[in-house]
């Protein structure tokens, strides 16, 4: 479900209008996160680190209100809700785009995601499914790279507005603290950089809890 912004009364109107004239009106940032107490909980839970990451990141999205907009035919929408669509390997090097829905229970999005991971593991190609709604993130893991930046293939004719959010290689230093290089992309006319740092914080304080 979604419901309609009112943008004539938006105090962001201006902002959406400047910024959505853009030939590239996304912007973003990379940001270092302390993994140390969430890779101890995710194999205490006997869950992989991937699936416990991606599921702290989908309720910290779904915790902030801008990162549930969505452009649509120059309207902006309120998602209810903000699902993953996420890169999935498989063993011959290609990967496929899944859709894993979010639920805030950490053991039913667990055994959502383990299917969707085992049908594209199972398909061909990239895409494998249909995506009828843009209520998602687009979700990348790169755990071959300890990247300190990140850009991603766009077409500027595309009308897209859904948040890229990528996650590098885990590293971990001598005293045994786990971090993890986290990239955030997403379009100026739905949000600043306010919204991007409240939900890194958010994101931070779950990885911690």
């Amino acid at each position: 479900m979604k419901t309609l912004l009112d943008l004539e009364n938006w105090n962001r109107k201006e902002h959406f209008a400047h910024f959505s004239r853009m030939e590239e009106p996304f912007f973003g940032a990379t940001v270092e996160i302390d993994c140390t107490k969430a890779y101890q909980m995710a194999k205490s839970l006997k869950t992989s680190f991937f699936i416990y990451y991606l599921h702290k990141t989908l309720v910290a999205v779904n915790a902030i209100e801008n990162f549930k907009y969505r452009i649509s035919k120059g309207e902006i929408y309120i998602n209810d809700r903000i699902d993953a669509s996420a890169t999935i390997g498989r063993e011959d090097g290609t990967f496929g785009f899944s859709l894993i829905e979010y639920n805030a229970d950490i053991r039913i999005f667990e055994q959502t995601a383990l299917a969707e991971i085992e049908r594209i593991q199972n398909t061909t190609g990239l895409f494998t499914r249909s995506f009828d709604d843009d209520n998602v993130i687009h979700f990348s893991a790169i755990p071959w790279l300890n990247f300190t930046s990140l850009s991603h293939a766009r077409s500027y004719t595309f009308p897209d507005s859904c948040p890229k959010i990528s996650f590098g290689k885990m590293m971990t230093s001598e005293s045994g603290k786990r971090s993890i290089a986290m990239s955030v992309h997403v379009h100026h006319g739905l949000m600043d950089g306010l919204h991007v740092g409240q939900f890194v914080a958010t994101f931070q304080e779950l990885m911690n809890s």
